[in-house]
């Protein structure tokens, strides 16, 4: 399939969703406000409010959507025994200052150099 039509074609389907979603809400929202369920002026600010997320004219709403997002990755990552990348970051930093230790050591009171018989050898690269 032509990549160039697959996308022309999901786009007009989004398009298309956002156009329903959007007569839609303004059908419901009038609905609401003709049974006295909606403040006309609350109606017409959710109306606006959810055709600007639609549009992606709302960054306080993406930014809580990026949170929802991290949170659900990190629950995923902590449910599939994953570790996060700070926990990795702070693994890595400890092993530095263990390797460095151990080099520092190594050169003291062992007469092959090495300390508790781990030579500059045995430890990984920096």
């Amino acid at each position: 399939m032509d990549q160039g039509n697959l996308r022309q074609r999901l786009l007009l389907r989004g398009l298309g969703t956002t156009s329903l979603v959007a007569d839609r809400l303004r059908y419901v929202s009038q609905e609401w406000v003709s049974s006295g369920k909606v403040d006309p002026n609350y109606a017409a600010v959710l109306v606006e409010d959810v055709l600007k997320a639609l549009r992606g004219d709302s960054p306080e709403l993406e930014q809580q959507a990026e949170r929802q997002l991290e949170r659900n990755r990190d629950d995923l990552l902590q449910d599939l025994g994953l570790a996060r990348q700070r926990e990795v970051d702070e693994l890595r930093g400890r092993l530095d200052r263990l390797e460095r230790l151990l080099r520092q050591r190594g050169g003291q009171g062992s007469g092959d150099g090495g300390f508790l018989g781990v030579s500059d050898e045995d430890l990984p690269p920096d």
